[in-house]
C-alpha cells in the first residue's frame, strides 16, 4: 500500500510540474523526499562546569573513569521513540591558572558529539589553587554555548565544587534567571557534606534552577563490576578499531586519539574499559568529520569533495566506485560488530543487577539519577 502511494504521489509530482527539461531531476527529488522523509533529531545537552581548584582531584578523576558509564545510559534514552544526540559542552573554573578577567573560568570545548575529544580534554586537566566563582561560571556556559530552541531537547548544567555557591562577582540567582530563560536546568554536585553544602547555598542552586543538589564524596574511589562478558566485549573493540576509514586533513590524527582513549579508558580497569566499548558500539559515538563509514550518514557529504592525498594509503588510488564499496563493506562489518557488543552488553548488564550489585560512583550517580529524572518530565523513556 506504502509502495502504491509512493507511485502515485510521483505521478502526480510529474502531471504538476509538467513536461520540461528537468522534469526528471525533480521527479527524483519528490521520490527522494517521500521514501526518506525528515526526521527531526533531538538533543541531550549537558554542560559539565568542573572546579579544578586544589581540593578537586578527586572530582577529576570521577570525571575520567566515568564518563563512559554515563554516556552508556544516555544511549538507552528516547525522545518520542527516536533515539536523541549527545552533545556535551566542558568548562572548568576555579584554577589560579586561569584569567582573572575571565572570573578564573575557561570553556575548554563547546557542545561537541566527539566523545574522543571530551575524554582528552577530561585527562589534560590539572588542578591548581583559585577562586570558585558559580555565577560565573553558570553565565558563560550560558553566553558562550548554543543551547538551541528546541522545547524537546534536554538542556543541562552539572555545576560540582566544594566552595560557597555565592561568591564572585555574578550573582548565582541571576545567573540561574537567566538559565531559566534558555530551559537550562542546574544542577549542583558538592562535593563534601551533604549540610555544608545546603548550609552555602548549593541547595537553592539546584531549587531556583528547577534541578538537583546533590554531594557526593568526591575522593571515593570508581567501582567497576566485572562481568563474565568483559573479555568478549574487549576483543570486539580491537574488530571495531578496523572498521574505521580515516579521510580529511585530520583522519590519522584522530585514529590516533581514538586509539590513546581506549588506553586511558584500560588504565582505569577492564571494566572502564569495557564501558568504553560500550559507549563506541552506541549511535552515540559518531565521527563523521574524519571516519568515512560515519560521514557517508550525513546529508551534506560528497565523495567527490574528497582528498586522495588525505585518504588512507589503500584507497588512493582507488575510483569512487571502488572507494563506496570498501566504505560499504567496512560499514557491513561495524553494524555486525555492533549488534555483538549490544547482546553481550545485555548479558552484562543482567548479571549485575541478578548479582544484586549496585555502584554509587559519587559523579556518575549524581549525573544519571538527575538525568533520568529531569527526561521523564519532558517525556522521554528508557530501554531497560
Amino acid at each position: 500500500m506504502k509502495k502504491l502511494l509512493n507511485t502515485f504521489c510521483i505521478v502526480l509530482a510529474f502531471i504538476c510540474i509538467g513536461c520540461k527539461a528537468d522534469t526528471k531531476k525533480e521527479i527524483a527529488q519528490v521520490e527522494t523526499n517521500i521514501a526518506s522523509p525528515a526526521l527531526a533529531k533531538h538533543y541531550i545537552k549537558v554542560a559539565l562546569l568542573l572546579d579544578t581548584s586544589n581540593s578537586m582531584d578527586g572530582l577529576i578523576d570521577q570525571a575520567k573513569a566515568q564518563l563512559w558509564e554515563i554516556v552508556n545510559e544516555l544511549s538507552y534514552a528516547k525522545c518520542k521513540n527516536e533515539r536523541p544526540n549527545l552533545q556535551i559542552a566542558l568548562f572548568e573554573y576555579g584554577n589560579d591558572r586561569l584569567a582573572e578577567k575571565d572570573g578564573y573560568v575557561r570553556k575548554i570545548l563547546g557542545f561537541t558529539q566527539d566523545l574522543d575529544e571530551v575524554s582528552k580534554e577530561l585527562f589534560s586537566l590539572s588542578t591548581n589553587g583559585g577562586s570558585e566563582y558559580c555565577g560565573t561560571v553558570i553565565q558563560q556556559s550560558l553566553d558562550q554555548l548554543d543551547w538551541g530552541n528546541d522545547a524537546d531537547d534536554l538542556k543541562m548544567v552539572f555545576i560540582a565544587g566544594n566552595e560557597p555557591f555565592d561568591q564572585g562577582k555574578i550573582n548565582y540567582k541571576d545567573a540561574i534567571t537567566n538559565a531559566k530563560e534558555k530551559d537550562v536546568v542546574i544542577n549542583t554536585i558538592f562535593c563534601g557534606n551533604y549540610n555544608q553544602g545546603a548550609a552555602s547555598y548549593w541547595k537553592d542552586g539546584a531549587t531556583l534552577g528547577y534541578g538537583q543538589y546533590t554531594a557526593i564524596d568526591h575522593n571515593k574511589e570508581t567501582q567497576h563490576i566485572v562481568s563474565p562478558y568483559d573479555d568478549l566485549i574487549i576483543q570486539l573493540n580491537i574488530k571495531l578499531n578496523g572498521t574505521y576509514v580515516p579521510y580529511g586533513r585530520l583522519g590519522e590524527e584522530k585514529v590516533a586519539l581514538q586509539y590513546e582513549q581506549d588506553s586511558n579508558a584500560a588504565g582505569y580497569s577492564k571494566a572502564n574499559a569495557v564501558s568504553r566499548t560500550v559507549s563506541k558500539g552506541s549511535h552515540l559515538y559518531k565521527n563523521s568529520s574524519w571516519d568515512l563509514v560515519d560521514a557517508e550518514d550525513d546529508s551534506d557529504f560528497s565523495y567527490s569533495k574528497l582528498k586522495k592525498e588525505q585518504l588512507p594509503e589503500n584507497l588512493k588510488n582507488k575510483s569512487t566506485a571502488e572507494i563506496k564499496a570498501y566504505v560499504w563493506v567496512k560499514k557491513e562489518e561495524r553494524e555486525t560488530i555492533q549488534e555483538e557488543i549490544a547482546a553481550l552488553n545485555k548479558k552484562r548488564r543482567d548479571y549485575i543487577a541478578s548479582g544484586g550489585n549496585t555502584k554509587n560512583n559519587g559523579l556518575e550517580s549524581a549525573m544519571i539519577t538527575a538525568l533520568r529524572s529531569q527526561a521523564k518530565k519532558k517525556n522521554y523513556t528508557w530501554d531497560e
